[in-house]
């Protein structure tokens, strides 16, 4: 332990540095701030400081954390318009255009790229097209997907991009990111309502930090924290994006065919175009709960019971980070067979060609 406790403080040069990767990683020239909590800290950081009495705002929700969005929004005294579709689906580009039409006041837009929770993920480079061709603003949660998905901020006119290193960039979660575009910057500024003084605040980052050359740091940094998200950044620029982004393909692909061999589980986002790369959500068959199911695995494996009333029917297989690989994508379908009485040696190899495919 000593030897982490007799670092070296960490400097603004290097915090800087770090925000830099961060840059790198989204693929934004925009301003990239990186705050001292987990990840719904720069998410509800965003909303607060975009949204304001009378502006309306469109609420993605396909999961669990865009019905937590749409609490802030009207905790702002924003008028919120809900697009909520099934949660083993994805909102499609033309439903959002669809809502933009009947409702041509919207100004903000909030969506999740990947749903961890359900195991779906949306189609955001379309959506954000149909979003920049309105002229609202587009928050983005790219927490589960970034890492794990191509994420093209500044291409794709994502102007609030927010990020953690939990889950497939296999970092810490006492840590994360938004990138603020210019466009952002200008609503931000020139909402009163935006928080000040405040931890919440990105106005002070940008007055104290960003817009002061980076120089000196507003408060103490977490070093541990950030020395683990500069090593996670590290590390996937040793393996290569590309190659991260391939590895998550590839335990999803090979999660989904083992399952579907199983017979005694299915996928819970049936169609493969809609499954996130970080999660696969397995739907358990009648008379068997996924709860009770989960307790008779090993706890190293990375399964779990959905949260809420999908504890009952629904397992989520956490394939991120480390977790990514085949191995252990075949330590988790032999645990699966073994505690529902089912032959494995078929969903093995189905999962082993799955892996293979995908990798061509």
């Amino acid at each position: 332990m000593s030897q982490f406790l007799d670092l070296p403080p960490l400097g603004a040069a290097q915090f800087a540095a770090i925000e830099d990767q961060v840059a790198a990683l989204l693929h934004t020239t925009a301003d990239v701030i990186v705050q001292q909590g987990e990840a719904l800290l720069p998410l509800e950081s965003a909303i607060r400081s975009a949204a304001h009495p009378g502006s309306t705002a469109l609420n993605i929700v396909t999961g669990p954390y865009g019905q937590t969005f749409g609490n802030w929004l009207r905790d702002c005294d924003a008028k919120v318009v809900d697009l909520a579709v099934p949660y083993d689906s994805a909102v499609s580009p033309e439903q959002v255009a669809d809502a933009l039409r009947a409702h041509p006041e919207i100004d903000f837009v909030s969506l999740v790229h990947a749903e961890a929770a359900t195991g779906n993920t949306n189609p955001v480079p379309e959506i954000a097209a149909v979003v920049r061709e309105h002229g609202a603003l587009l928050m983005l949660d790219a927490v589960a997907s970034v890492a794990a998905e191509p994420l093209l901020t500044d291409a794709w006119g994502i102007d609030l991009c927010v990020i953690g290193g939990q889950k497939a960039m296999g970092g810490p979660a006492g840590v994360s990111a938004v990138s603020v575009s210019a466009r952002a910057w200008e609503r931000i500024t020139a909402n009163p309502a935006a928080p000040r003084r405040s931890y919440l605040s990105l106005l002070d980052w940008k007055e104290r930090w960003t817009d002061a050359g980076r120089r000196a740091l507003p408060h103490a940094p977490a070093q541990l924290e950030m020395l683990a998200l500069g090593a996670c950044l590290d590390r996937i620029t040793a393996e290569g994006l590309p190659a991260t982004i391939a590895r998550h393909r590839s335990a999803a692909a090979a999660t989904r065919a083992g399952a579907r061999t199983l017979g005694t589980l299915t996928p819970f986002v049936p169609d493969d175009r809609h499954a996130a790369p970080v999660a696969t959500t397995l739907r358990t068959t009648p008379g068997l709960r996924a709860d009770d199911l989960a307790a008779r695995l090993d706890p190293a494996l990375p399964v779990q019971p959905g949260g809420g009333p999908l504890a009952a029917d629904m397992l989520r297989v956490n394939h991120y980070g480390p977790a990514a690989t085949l191995p252990t994508v075949l330590a988790t379908l032999t645990a699966l067979a073994e505690a529902t009485d089912t032959p494995a040696d078929a969903a093995l190899a189905a999962a082993e060609a799955a892996w293979r495919a995908v990798g061509r």
